[in-house]
């Protein structure tokens, strides 16, 4: 395999672990800090924003620099930040420290996606983007795990403290492994940055905003989900983070081999409406601890099988804007964990159990089923003639 793309893998594993171990040591943070859990679930808000900040903004006034040089100083601004929330003393650093370090992660994957592309044999693309997404799977197959039980039973800031060590070995692996990339000289920032001037960049934004919000509508809950509703015993939520993280690791192979298959527009159609089916299963069977298990699988597989062709739907739409796109893209992602944490989270506040987050997660899947359709009906299939 090219060690390029293993770099990369690096670069999701940290990510991926920055991201979702947040998921599984909510009740840690909430009782370290002695606030409830709703409101820890702001550090998840916070550093969805920080995506959302950082993603277009890296990425349009990096646009000179050479690929392997962007990754570089990203994993490197990862590594600081990660560090700083790990340790911070006060409230003010440690949100300002949470919210920056979520500066790197579109950017990251924005570059990284029109990266692994470029590496790819042709009609392979989605697949080997794919590979780099598989990093973040296997963050949630073992290092969210380990990181849920090292905060469980240690300390939260532990956890980020290797995280940030991840960022730096992403770091070394990149600058050893990546091959020198010469920066691409139609790329400047009002050509980038034109890409939204048309309406279907902005339906892509709306599909992968509402539609993934449907993913973190369950997942920003599941720790309380399985535990209050499940009535799983505590000390095995790193098991079914390990189950969620499995179930990711195979939804995203799957996803990126259907993407090169059908097209990545189908496959997106496909995943929401299996999202939605899924999470309405969920809510129903949540009380039954035995089943909340193979659930955490197949949710997992179900819902992270869509990262991979949403990453190629952006990049075939946005010839010469590419990598600013695929950053949005995430940054759109990023919007979704912020709306699914918030909207999950209203149910809670009015008093009811842990499973109602997942039907809102059935309403923003299916709108995202639904918006994808209508990208496709208005801007794929007339591209192809039919």
């Amino acid at each position: 395999m090219n060690k390029a793309l293993i770099a990369l893998a690096f670069g999701g594993l940290a990510i991926g672990m920055t991201e979702f171990t947040m998921m599984g040591i909510l009740p840690d943070i909430a009782k370290d800090l002695q606030i409830t859990i709703p409101e820890a679930s702001n550090l998840i808000g916070l550093y969805a924003l920080g995506v959302v900040v950082g993603a277009p903004t890296l990425v349009a006034f990096s646009g000179k620099y050479s690929p392997r040089n962007i990754l570089l100083f990203l994993m490197l601004l990862f590594f600081v930040f990660n560090g700083i929330f790990a340790i911070a003393p006060n409230k003010v650093l440690l949100l300002t420290s949470r919210f920056i370090s979520g500066f790197p992660h579109g950017a990251f994957f924005g570059v990284g996606s029109v990266v692994a592309a470029r590496l790819a044999k042709p009609g392979k693309e989605a697949q080997a983007i794919s590979i780099m997404f598989t990093g973040m799977t296997i963050a949630n197959l073992a290092g969210v795990p380990l990181g849920t039980y090292i905060g469980h039973h240690y300390s939260w800031r532990i956890t980020y403290g290797v995280i940030s060590l991840l960022g730096l070995i992403t770091f070394l692996a990149i600058y050893f492994w990546m091959p020198k990339m010469e920066a691409s000289k139609t790329n400047n920032v009002l050509k980038q940055i034109s890409y939204f001037v048309r309406w279907d960049a902005w339906l892509m934004v709306a599909v992968i905003a509402i539609g993934t919000g449907g993913l973190f509508a369950w997942i920003s809950y599941i720790a309380p989900l399985v535990t209050d509703v499940s009535n799983i015993p505590e000390n095995r939520v790193p098991l079914i983070m390990i189950l969620v993280g499995l179930g990711m690791f195979f939804g995203n192979i799957l996803g990126g081999k259907l993407a090169d298959s059908i097209s990545p527009s189908k496959a997106v159609i496909i995943g929401f409406i299996s999202m939605a089916t899924c999470l309405f299963v969920l809510f129903f069977i949540a009380h039954n601890t035995y089943l909340a298990y193979p659930m955490a699988f197949i949710t997992g597989m179900i819902s992270f099988s869509i990262g991979s062709p949403l990453q190629m739907m952006l990049i075939n739409n946005a010839k010469g804007a590419e990598t600013f796109a695929a950053a949005a893209g995430q940054a759109s992602f990023n919007i979704g964990n912020t709306l699914g944490a918030y909207l999950g989270a209203i149910p809670i506040t009015l008093g009811y159990a842990y499973n109602y987050p997942s039907l809102v997660g059935v309403v923003m899947a299916s709108m995202g089923a639904i918006l994808a359709y209508i990208f496709w009906r208005k801007v794929v299939r007339p591209k192809m003639n039919i």
